[in-house]
């Protein structure tokens, strides 16, 4: 009979990825699967083994095509015309690094274990970040 093999004490790494000139849904997978922990060996689906990640210039993220007009995030505050949309153009200009939580949190699964890997997730728009203290290793990703 086969043994079901548990990971224990998986101490997360600390991983740093520079955003200018990547197309923004291409880098946001890449970080779910940083998150999730399905680089690492020991990858379990019901376990936290995923990393922290940190990523700057979120700023200078491209998008494709004509997704600065016409794409929108939508939010309902629940009453009568209480609909809210705002383009990706403003978004990016206002918060760039909610652009890019967004579209990561859509990626990781839904439920506890979703939210605490999107608490491991550090986005800044510009390039610099207070996570120096935590020596995180630069990450070259092969997104165009």
């Amino acid at each position: 009979m086969f043994k079901t093999y548990v990971p224990k004490n998986i101490e997360p790494k600390w991983v740093l990825i520079d955003a200018e000139g990547k197309t923004l849904g291409r880098l946001a997978s890449e970080i779910a699967k940083i998150l999730r922990g399905k680089h690492r060996p020991e990858y379990t689906p019901n376990m936290l083994t995923g990393d922290f990640v940190v990523v700057i210039n979120a700023e200078k993220v491209r998008l494709t095509g004509k997704k600065l007009t016409d794409k929108y995030y939508t939010r309902y505050s629940g009453y009568p015309g209480g609909l809210r949309k705002i383009p990706v153009g403003e978004m990016l200009k206002k918060h760039p690094e909610r652009v890019l939580q967004h579209a990561v949190k859509g990626m990781l699964p839904k439920g506890p274990l979703g939210r605490r890997m999107l608490k491991r997730l550090k986005v800044y728009a510009g390039p610099t970040h207070p996570h120096a203290a935590q020596k995180p290793e630069k990450l070259e990703l092969e997104v165009k």
